[in-house]
């Protein structure tokens, strides 16, 4: 009897097997787990009409694994933190975040003008404080506006509730060259993008600073050549070089733990192509 029961159980493993591997192989999908998205957010600089100007969240892709991240981006031309939010852009792209997505959160260029009730009504107070100024419309509405930072934070705390990643970008630097130097906007949207990113605990790259070193390195001449129609908007070129940059900063920075889904070779291919 022993030996007549090893046989059949010899015989059974084989079958036993193959139903465990049709299984898992029907299931796998399930068990997978499903590829984070970044998400994008901010002005033109990050997105525009992709025809002679161009943000850099629309060439992200180049250096990014789809295998292993989505890139969404919802940037809008002419946004600032305040107009953004008010357009109930954010609360859009907010229903959407899922637990393990990220979120890169770039404004700064249109947040400058003081707060009122023209039409593009984006102008926000500087700094990260909580003052804020109540303004009326011509038609009785009111909106009360807060500072810059204040916007920003609840970017980060609202993204972080959804179990999602926040990460905090300074501007990317206009074609302004000083004596052979890019201002940098470390005393003011830099400066104030950092400080939120710092005290909420969450990720800053600050894309200013290393889009501003590349822009040195290159020189007026040929930084003059990336950019269409204005000191602030990029071309196609441009909008690339700046890509790049934010993908070294994603990869440098380990906490994000996206690294994997850098494509170095790409990064190393176009580096060498300045």
């Amino acid at each position: 009897m022993k030996p007549q029961a090893k046989a059949i159980n010899t015989g059974l493993r084989p079958v036993a097997l193959f139903i465990l591997l049709v299984a898992g192989a029907s299931f796998a999908p399930f068990w997978r787990k499903p590829k984070p998205t970044l998400y994008l957010i901010g002005d033109s600089t990050v997105r525009n009409n992709d025809k002679e100007q161009w943000g850099w969240g629309s060439l992200l892709h180049q250096f990014l694994d789809s295998g292993k991240v989505r890139i969404a981006n919802h940037a809008m031309a002419g946004r600032s933190s305040r107009s953004f939010t008010k357009e109930g852009r954010f609360a859009r792209v907010d229903s959407l975040l899922q637990p393990g997505d990220y979120l890169l959160i770039q404004f700064g260029h249109n947040d400058g003008s003081y707060p009122d009730t023209t039409a593009k009504n984006r102008g926000t107070l500087k700094g990260t404080g909580e003052d804020s100024i109540l303004l009326r419309w011509s038609d009785g509405r009111t909106e009360v506006v807060h500072s810059y930072g204040w916007y920003i934070r609840q970017f980060v705390r609202q993204v972080k509730a959804k179990g999602a990643q926040p990460v905090v970008l300074s501007m990317v630097p206009r074609n302004i060259f000083k004596d052979g130097k890019v201002p940098r906007a470390k005393m003011d949207f830099g400066l104030w993008a950092k400080e939120v990113a710092e005290q909420e605990g969450v990720p800053f790259l600050d894309l200013n600073e290393k889009s501003a070193a590349r822009y040195e390195q290159l020189g007026p001449e040929k930084v003059g050549r990336l950019f269409h129609g204005d000191h602030t908007h990029t071309n196609k070129e441009g909008a690339r070089l700046n890509a790049a940059s934010v993908s070294d900063l994603l990869a440098g920075t380990k906490s994000l733990h996206l690294k994997s889904a850098i494509r170095k070779k790409e990064l190393k291919r176009f580096s060498a192509t300045l």
